[in-house]
């Protein structure tokens, strides 16, 4: 079985286990759509982590469009960053977050919070878009492209017009939409507010804010 996978401006963890075998992967961002594998009778817990936080051992940059395979996963730890880890369950991944937060294996940079809050930092442009790219190994145009394009998903699959969702966004016209729609979701405005193509890796019942 396949999904469609959809852009994404955050690295995570991915643990599975099937057929008795238990694996853990970490997750880069994806700059675009693609297709991805789902094992059938596999079942999945991911942690999603900010935009700003990167693991101290891997450089976010290093994970675009790609992954990492954890090595000596078992169905009570992992190994990470020169260290053994409990594999989580649905209801533990907060508290792993913590411990590895904790532990310096996965690290913050406040510049990039900043960034994002709209705040003008006393460094430059440029140090800003280096550390932005740094942390998260995208620009922050990217980001915003990605981010408008998944909330434009969701709101079409909750019945909003093409035309509100153009101009809420900042869309130059419609054909504008349909590209960005192609190009990080993999579906169309009529296939999301149908609920046609298939699975697809993106929540669209989500809630949105303004």
């Amino acid at each position: 079985m396949e999904m469609t996978s959809v852009a994404a401006v955050c690295w995570g963890l991915v643990f599975w286990e099937r057929e008795g075998g238990f694996y853990a992967s970490v997750s880069g961002p994806e700059t675009r759509t693609g297709t991805a594998p789902v094992p059938e009778g596999a079942s999945f817990v991911g942690i999603e982590f900010a935009v700003g936080t990167s693991l101290r051992a891997v450089p976010t940059a290093s994970l675009v469009n790609s992954g990492v395979e954890l090595p000596d996963v078992t169905r009570r730890t992992f190994r990470l960053d020169g260290a053994r880890w409990e594999t989580p369950g649905p209801d533990d991944a907060e508290a792993l977050v913590g411990r590895l937060v904790r532990a310096g294996a996965v690290v913050r940079d406040p510049l990039v919070a900043e960034a994002r809050r709209g705040h003008r930092p006393t460094v430059s442009a440029r140090t800003v878009e280096r550390r932005f790219r740094a942390a998260t190994g995208l620009t922050q145009g990217a980001v915003r492209q990605i981010e408008r394009a998944r909330e434009a998903a969701v709101l079409l699959a909750a019945g909003a017009p093409v035309s509100e969702v153009v101009t809420g966004l900042g869309y130059f016209d419609e054909p504008h939409l349909a590209r960005a729609l192609c190009r990080y979701v993999g579906r169309t405005a009529r296939q999301l507010r149908d609920g046609g193509g298939g699975a697809i890796g993106l929540d669209l019942h989500q809630a949105t804010t303004s």
